[in-house]
C-alpha cells in the first residue's frame, strides 16, 4: 500500500491511498479557502448511561446535492473544486467538513447533566474515483485495498490521547438516509467506547474470564459444527455468516476465524479472506434484490483506551435497516425504546436465500 499525506486550502488533511506508487506533485483540493473551525460537546444522558453527541453546525452539510454536483468526485477545475483530486489514487481519507466529532472541540456549555468537549475525529473514505460503482463491485484487490486503508486508520486514529474507539462505517442506499451516491464510508474515533461496542465487549469479557477464550470465536466454532446452512462463506482465514441470533433480516457477520484485536492485527493471509468475505456478502445482497441492497455495515474491533482487550474479536456486521418491497423490517418502538428486537423472519430462511445466490469475483 502507498499513501500520500496532503493538507487542504482550510486546513483539513487528506490522504491518498493506491495499489502503486503516487506522484507527489498532487495537490488538495478544497471547496473553501477559510480555515474550518467547527464545534461539538457531549451530554450525559443520565437514564441510559451514556453520551450524546451534540454538533448544530452539521445542519449546513452537503444534503442531495445536484447531479451535476459531485463532492467526492475528483477534479482538476480550480473554479469547482471538489473534496478529492484528479490522480492515480485508489481510496481518499480526508477529514469531514462537518463533523460530529473534533479536535477542536472547546469549552461545552455547562448544564444541568455533565457535559465535555465533543473531541476526536469523523473522516470520509471515499473508496473509489468511479461514481457509478458499489464497494462490493470493486475488484477484489480494491476491496483488499480498503482493509488495509481500515486498518491504517484504526492505528492513526487510535494513537490518539482523544480516541479510544475507531468505527469505520458505511451507510449504503437513501433507504438508511444517504444523500452523496459517490461509493464512501466513514469513520469515526470516539473519545469513548459506544455503548454497543461496550455491551459486546462487556459480554466477551466475561466469556474470556470464565473459560480463557474468545466468546466470538467460541460461537463461529459453534456455527461451523452445526452445519453450513447458515454460512455464505468459509475460507482457511474467514467466514461469513447469517449468525442464529440474527436482529435483522438478511444480517451478516464477517469475521477472522481466528480472534485477532483488530484489522490491523491480521496477517496478509487474513486481510485477503476477510476481503474475499466481504467482497461474496455484498455481491450476494445485490444479487438477491437484483438491484442496489441497503445495508449498514460498521466494525466492531478493539478499544484503543490503553488497556489490554484479549476479549476482543474484530468482526463486521451488515443489516439493512428499513422495509424494502415488505421483505425488511421497520424499527418500532420496542426497538428503538426498549432495545428488544422482534423478529418477523428466521435466521436459516434468509440465510438459504442468500446461499443460493451464485456470485463470481
Amino acid at each position: 500500500m502507498h499513501l500520500l499525506r496532503l493538507t487542504k486550502r482550510d486546513g483539513r488533511a487528506l490522504i491518498l491511498y493506491a495499489r502503486g506508487p503516487l506522484p507527489d506533485t498532487l495537490e488538495a483540493p478544497s471547496p473553501g479557502t477559510t480555515h474550518v473551525t467547527p464545534n461539538s460537546h457531549l451530554r450525559w444522558h443520565p437514564l441510559r448511561g451514556e453520551w450524546v453527541a451534540y454538533a448544530s453546525h452539521r445542519q449546513n452539510r452537503t444534503f442531495l446535492p445536484p447531479p451535476e454536483y459531485n463532492p467526492l468526485a475528483p477534479t482538476t477545475d480550480p473554479a469547482h473544486p471538489t473534496e478529492v483530486p484528479a490522480g492515480p489514487w485508489d481510496v481518499a481519507v480526508f477529514e469531514n467538513l462537518f463533523p460530529t466529532l473534533t479536535p477542536l472541540a472547546h469549552d461545552p456549555p455547562e448544564l444541568i447533566v455533565p457535559t465535555r468537549p465533543g473531541r476526536g475525529a469523523c473522516e470520509v473514505v471515499v473508496f473509489t474515483q468511479d461514481p457509478s460503482t458499489s464497494l462490493g463491485r470493486l475488484p477484489l484487490d480494491h476491496v483488499r485495498l480498503l482493509v488495509d486503508v481500515w486498518a491504517q486508520r484504526y492505528e492513526e486514529l487510535g494513537a490518539r490521547e482523544d480516541v479510544q474507539y475507531v468505527f469505520p462505517f458505511e451507510n449504503r442506499g437513501v433507504e438508511v438516509g444517504v444523500t452523496l451516491h459517490h461509493p464512501h464510508g466513514q469513520i469515526y474515533a470516539y473519545p469513548f467506547v459506544p455503548p454497543v461496542a461496550a455491551r459486546e465487549l462487556a459480554e466477551q469479557r466475561a466469556h474470556y474470564e470464565r473459560h480463557g477464550r474468545g466468546l466470538l470465536a467460541d460461537h463461529l466454532r459453534a456455527e461451523i459444527t452445526h452445519g453450513p446452512q447458515r454460512i455464505l462463506y468459509q475460507g482457511r482465514h474467514a467466514i461469513a455468516l447469517v449468525p442464529v441470533c440474527a436482529r435483522y433480516p438478511y444480517e451478516v457477520w464477517v469475521a477472522p476465524l481466528r480472534a485477532a484485536a483488530s484489522l490491523a492485527d491480521l496477517t496478509d493471509a487474513e486481510r485477503d479472506d476477510v476481503a474475499r468475505a466481504l467482497k461474496i456478502v455484498l455481491l450476494k445482497y445485490d444479487g438477491l434484490w437484483q438491484r442496489p441492497f441497503p445495508y449498514i455495515m460498521v466494525f466492531h474491533q478493539a478499544p484503543t483506551d490503553g488497556m489490554p482487550h484479549p476479549e476482543a474479536h474484530a468482526h463486521v456486521e451488515l443489516y439493512p435497516a428499513y422495509r424494502m418491497q415488505d421483505r425488511l423490517k421497520y424499527l418500532a418502538g420496542s426497538e428503538v425504546g426498549a432495545g428488544v428486537f422482534t423478529a418477523d423472519t428466521l435466521p436459516d430462511d434468509k440465510a438459504a436465500e442468500l446461499r443460493a445466490v451464485e456470485v463470481t469475483l
